[in-house]
């Protein structure tokens, strides 16, 4: 990946950013950055805000309220029609969502939904972005919180073109992922006569909760939680896409999977809960370096999955497949996978599994039901 250019830029193929030449030890000064908002308004924004809403009104062709309205939706600050807060290419981006619906025919409602599925995604993706570069500057340069947010401030101009580059190129990849999955799974289904009562995706759905989060999480630094917080997303999600699965969401100390055979979903669960105690030898990293239990990343995971149909919307998965994997984890054992019956019955075939009948569980919000743990088979 290319760098930016200059005595100051951004991550090179050579290496980690490097210290200012004016400042050898890498440990820049508070109040030293030089980039300012202007400026990174001509690179982020394309030029200087000139126009009020008033303006995009005039420019586009479009009422004001169908502005403020784009505005909200994208998740943005809204302010007084007379400010000059807007720039060409806000007028272009009103201009290519009202194409929408005029040229393409979407229903208003639908492009409302895209514009939000945007702003909410960007919105977590750039402050996510940015809180880890400020980690990062403040770890490497052992700069107070501060001075490492304004050395972030000082460097965007040079990173935002590398992150942004990044960003096309996942969004197509995973588009182009989408759009595989559907023809593998629908494309000889076009003139079969589909239930219009079910759920329209089967899938394997499942939820993996960590053990007695607060209690490993208490007393730690900000360090050592983001440490924790950030060992245990990224090794659920590498865990999950290794197994064939895919994560919906992280939920503060779960996380939330799908995948799309019973025996995929399977092998993700069971991964997990083996990643996050199974193999582990708890005794052992609690003692090295005597680091906090949290520090060293010691999370046993309950697990509960199920093969059921759900549905897909708003970037998640909803339906009565999904309440019952969250109710089976909270039945869970630690570092343990429950299914349901009807589950079990489906991988009952696979000789990659074994399933051991649980006792009868009354679950909240669903009524008895008769677990099944779920293992690799021996070897």
């Amino acid at each position: 990946m290319p760098g930016g250019q200059g005595q100051d830029s951004g991550p090179t193929s050579a290496g980690p950013l490097t210290p200012s030449p004016a400042d050898p030890a890498g440990t820049p000064p508070p109040g030293t950055a030089r980039g300012t908002t202007d400026e990174l308004d001509e690179l982020l924004l394309g030029g200087p805000r000139t126009l009020s809403a008033r303006d995009l009104a005039r420019l586009t062709g479009t009422d004001l309220e169908t502005i403020r309205m784009y505005w909200r939706t994208l998740g943005l600050p809204s302010h007084d029609d007379a400010d000059v807060m807007f720039t060409e290419r806000d007028a272009q981006a009103l201009a290519r969502a009202q194409a929408l619906v005029v040229d393409h025919g979407l229903d208003v409602r639908t492009v409302v939904t895209l514009v939000r599925a945007l702003g909410h995604t960007s919105d977590r993706l750039a402050l996510w972005q940015v809180e880890a570069l400020v980690e990062d500057l403040a770890t490497r340069y052992a700069l107070d919180d501060t001075s490492a947010r304004l050395l972030v401030l000082d460097r965007l101009a040079d990173l935002a073109p590398l992150l942004e580059q990044q960003l096309l190129h996942s969004y197509r990849r995973h588009l182009a992922a989408v759009a595989d999955r559907y023809a593998a799974e629908f494309g000889n289904l076009r003139d079969v006569t589909v239930d219009g009562s079910l759920l329209p995706l089967a899938r394997a759905v499942g939820f993996a909760d960590m053990v007695s989060f607060t209690r490993r999480t208490a007393g730690l630094g900000s360090t050592d939680l983001s440490l924790f917080v950030h060992r245990f997303e990224t090794a659920a999600r590498d865990v999950v896409a290794g197994a064939g699965g895919r994560v919906v969401k992280t939920i503060g100390d779960a996380v939330l999977f799908i995948a799309d055979t019973p025996g995929a979903g399977a092998q993700v669960a069971i991964g997990l809960a083996d990643a996050f105690g199974t193999s582990l030898d708890v005794e052992a990293a609690r003692g090295t370096g005597g680091l906090a239990e949290g520090a060293r990343g010691v999370t046993p995971v309950r697990v509960g999955m199920v093969w059921g149909r759900v549905l897909s919307r708003f970037g998640d998965v909803f339906g009565p497949s999904v309440n019952l994997a969250a109710r089976l984890t909270d039945v869970a054992d630690p570092s343990t996978v429950l299914v349901d019956a009807s589950t079990a019955q489906v991988l009952g075939g696979d000789p990659r599994f074994r399933l051991t009948e649980q006792p009868v569980r009354d679950l909240a919000g669903v009524g008895e039901v008769v677990p099944f743990r779920l293992e690799s088979a021996p070897a």
